[in-house]
C-alpha cells in the first residue's frame, strides 16, 4: 500500500471502468488525480493547422470538466495543469512526496517517448510508475498471439479472437476516494488560451456533441434504448443525415470518456432484452476494428504515419498543395466530396462512408500525399483517433491491412447509392441548396481531366472549385 499515488489521467477520462483509477484507489491510502494540457497538443502542424483543432479541444475541456463534477462528488477533485507532462509530474510528485504514478498506457510514438522520459526520471527520485493497459476492448494479454505475430489481415484476427478470447467485465466506478488536502486545483482554460479560435454550435450539425463521461452514458442510452436503433444500425449506418442512423459514439471512446467494454457490455445486455441480430453484432464488430487498428499500431509502430505505411510499399503521390487545399476547404467541385469535407469543417465530425470516399479521392484522384489527409482529420475530427485515424488511411491507401489490391471508390455511384435525392449534398452546400426545382444529376465519371489541371486552374482565383457546380446540376 502506497502512501500516496498520482493519478495522471490521460486518455481514460472516466470513472466507470477505469482499472487505473481503480488500481490506484486500491493501492493508495490518498489519491491526487492530475491532468496535464500538453502544449504540443494544440500546436501547428507542418500543414500549418493545429494538431488538436476546435472541436476536439471544446469536446476535452468539456470532457475535463464533466470528470472534475464526478470527482468532486465522490470527495476528491482534478488536479489541472499547463504544461508538459514529463516535466510537471515528476515535480508534483517530489513536491507532494508520492510514492507511485499510476497512468493509461499508451501506444504510438509521441506518448511512449513522454512515458519513458517520465519513467527515467520517476525512477531517479525512486518513485514507482505504473501503467495499465485499458484502451480496448480485448486485453492485450488475453489474444492468441505475441503482438509481433498478430495477423496483418483483420478477419483472421478477428475469427480467432472472437473464438478465444473473453472479454474482461467492466468495473463499477468508485463511490469514494480518499480526499486530498487543500491545493489549488486549476482552472480549466479557454480555448483562446490554448491558441483555438473559440465556436458556437452549428444549426447544421447531425447532434450535438458534448463532451463527457455523464453525455457519452446518455448517448449509449439514447441509442440503443431510447430510440432503439441498434436493431436496424447495420442498415441505416451509411445513412448520412439521420441523427440514430449510426452509434456517434466515437468521440467519447476515443478521450476514454465511454469504455468499449461498457459499450459491450449494453449491447449484450440489448440482445438479450430486446433484439439480437446482425445488426447488434455489427457494433461489436466495429469495436473489434478499433481494437485491431491500436493492435497494428502497436505492432508496426511509426510506420503507419509514414507514405508508405506498414507494407512499406511505394506510391506515385504528389505533395501538391493547391489540390490539397481544395479538398481541405470544400471547394473541388465536386458535390459529394465538398459537401462531405464541409460537414467535417463546420462541425468536427463526418460519418464513416464519407470518410472512406474523400480519403479514396484525395488518393486515387487528386494524387496527393494520404498523410496530408490523415494530418488534416487529426486537426479537424472531434473523435479523432490515433490509430483508427491512421490505420484507415494507410488502408485507403492501399498501404495498410487491405487483403484487395488498388481498393477505389468511384465517387459517383457512391454519391448516387448514398445520396440519391442529393439532400445530404444541399444540406451543405448553399451554392446549389438554393436552386428550386434544380436536382443533382451525378454523371457516371468524374471530370478526371479538369481535377488534374487542377493546379493550373485554381491559379490566383483560388478558392474557386476546381470544377463548376453548375455542371452536377438539371
Amino acid at each position: 500500500m502506497y502512501s500516496s499515488t498520482i493519478l495522471w489521467f490521460r486518455n481514460d477520462l472516466r470513472l466507470w471502468d477505469n482499472v487505473t483509477l481503480t488500481e490506484a484507489i486500491k493501492k493508495s491510502r490518498k489519491v491526487y488525480p492530475v491532468y496535464c494540457l500538453d502544449p504540443r497538443q494544440f500546436a501547428p502542424t507542418p500543414l500549418g493547422y493545429p494538431k488538436t483543432g476546435p472541436f476536439r479541444a471544446k469536446f476535452l475541456l468539456e470532457t475535463l470538466q464533466d470528470l472534475r463534477h464526478h470527482l468532486q462528488k465522490i470527495g476528491s477533485d482534478l488536479i489541472i495543469r499547463q504544461g508538459l507532462p514529463e516535466e510537471i509530474i515528476p515535480r508534483l510528485a517530489k513536491e507532494w512526496q508520492v510514492e507511485a504514478v499510476f497512468a493509461s498506457k499508451e501506444i504510438t510514438a509521441e506518448e511512449v517517448r513522454v512515458e519513458n522520459q517520465l519513467e527515467t526520471l520517476l525512477m531517479a527520485e525512486k518513485i514507482t510508475f505504473s501503467l495499465w493497459w485499458q484502451s480496448t476492448l480485448l486485453h492485450i494479454e488475453d489474444i492468441p498471439w505475441p503482438v509481433k505475430n498478430i495477423p496483418d489481415i483483420f478477419t483472421q484476427f478477428r475469427k480467432e479472437a472472437e473464438k478465444t478470447t473473453p472479454v474482461r467485465p467492466s468495473l463499477a466506478p468508485p463511490t469514494q476516494m480518499n480526499s486530498i488536502e487543500p491545493i489549488a486545483a486549476g482552472s480549466l482554460p479557454h480555448l483562446s488560451a490554448l491558441g483555438l479560435t473559440p465556436i458556437a454550435p452549428n444549426p447544421k450539425a447531425i447532434i450535438p456533441f458534448a463532451g463527457g463521461e455523464r453525455m457519452g452514458r446518455a448517448r449509449l442510452q439514447e441509442f440503443l434504448w431510447d430510440t432503439d436503433s441498434l436493431k436496424n444500425y447495420k442498415e441505416t449506418r451509411n445513412d448520412l443525415r439521420k441523427p440514430n442512423g449510426s452509434s456517434k459514439l466515437s468521440a467519447w471512446l476515443a478521450n476514454g470518456s465511454l469504455s468499449p467494454r461498457t459499450v459491450y457490455e449494453e449491447v449484450k445486455k440489448y440482445e438479450k432484452e430486446r433484439h439480437k441480430n446482425s445488426s447488434t453484432y455489427w457494433l461489436i464488430f466495429e469495436l473489434l476494428w478499433r481494437d485491431y487498428f491500436k493492435l497494428m499500431a502497436r505492432k508496426h509502430g511509426s510506420k503507419i504515419f509514414k507514405l508508405e505505411g506498414i507494407q512499406d510499399k511505394p506510391l506515385d503521390l504528389e505533395d501538391n498543395m493547391k489540390s490539397f487545399l481544395a479538398w481541405a476547404n470544400g471547394s473541388t467541385g465536386i458535390p459529394f466530396i465538398d459537401a462531405n469535407m464541409r460537414e467535417m469543417n463546420a462541425t468536427g465530425y463526418m460519418s464513416n462512408r464519407g470518410r472512406q470516399n474523400v480519403a479514396s479521392f484525395l488518393i486515387k484522384d487528386l494524387k496527393v500525399n494520404w498523410t496530408w489527409g490523415a494530418s488534416y482529420f487529426e486537426s479537424m475530427l472531434i473523435d479523432y483517433d490515433v490509430c483508427s485515424n491512421w490505420g484507415n488511411w494507410n488502408y485507403i491507401a492501399g498501404v495498410g491491412n487491405d487483403p484487395r489490391e488498388n481498393r477505389y471508390f468511384n465517387i459517383m455511384s457512391q454519391a448516387r447509392k448514398y445520396d440519391p435525392q442529393g439532400d445530404y449534398v444541399r444540406h451543405w452546400i448553399p451554392e446549389l441548396a438554393y436552386l428550386p426545382g434544380k436536382k443533382i444529376h451525378y454523371p457516371p465519371e468524374l471530370p478526371t481531366k479538369e481535377l488534374h489541371q487542377s493546379g493550373i486552374r485554381l491559379g490566383k482565383s483560388y478558392p474557386r472549385p476546381i470544377v463548376s457546380f453548375n455542371r452536377w446540376l438539371y
